[in-house]
């Protein structure tokens, strides 16, 4: 089995710093996925440059960790539906909510099964949403900018879900509570 390291500020590459640095800025430490990722400058740097931009955008933050609770189940990584359960629970969303999408069930909140069934899907089928599926999320009160923004979003989980399938960082002790077997 190969295996993978999970850098630190000490041991990254230089040009990778910049970005774990970033990082622990915003969670307090540079997550295990992030420091595994550290390994190539040009995907930590990809990652951090997008994070910005969906953490960033027009959804509120509990509405980014539906779709990336979602697209890490979607994807089936046990790293980032540990990660996302801990930061969907602290912003708020109802357990039974975070369970549903855990279990690849929809939410009961209606604005969250839209943004969740869009994530889900769009993953599934590779983009390739039909008029049924963009209308049914427009339905919900979204916007056609929303629409594009979950692209966004969906491509940022893509680099950590990909990251753990390949890399398998170990789960910090903060997030273990919510480990997750696919």
């Amino acid at each position: 089995m190969t295996s993978f390291p999970v850098l630190t500020l000490e041991t990254a590459p230089e040009r990778s710093k910049p970005a774990l640095r970033q990082l622990q800025s915003a969670f307090g430490l540079i997550p295990n996925i992030a420091g595994a990722m550290a390994t190539s400058p040009v995907l930590v740097n990809s990652l951090v440059g997008l994070f910005g931009n969906v953490h960033g955008g027009s959804f509120t933050e509990a509405q980014v960790q539906i779709v990336l609770l979602t697209d890490a189940v979607t994807n089936r990584s046990a790293w980032a539906v540990a990660f996302h359960t801990t930061l969907a629970l602290k912003e708020g969303i109802d357990p039974a909510d975070v369970q549903a999408i855990r279990e690849g069930r929809l939410p009961k909140d209606s604005k969250y099964a839209a943004l969740s069934g869009l994530a889900k899907t769009m993953i599934e089928k590779r983009g390739h949403l039909n008029d049924e599926d963009i209308n049914r999320f427009l339905a919900a009160g979204f916007g056609k900018d929303h629409l594009l923004e979950v692209i966004a979003a969906v491509a940022a989980s893509t680099i950590t879900n990909y990251t753990g399938s390949i890399t398998k960082p170990p789960l910090e002790a903060p997030f273990q509570a919510h480990a997750w077997k696919g």
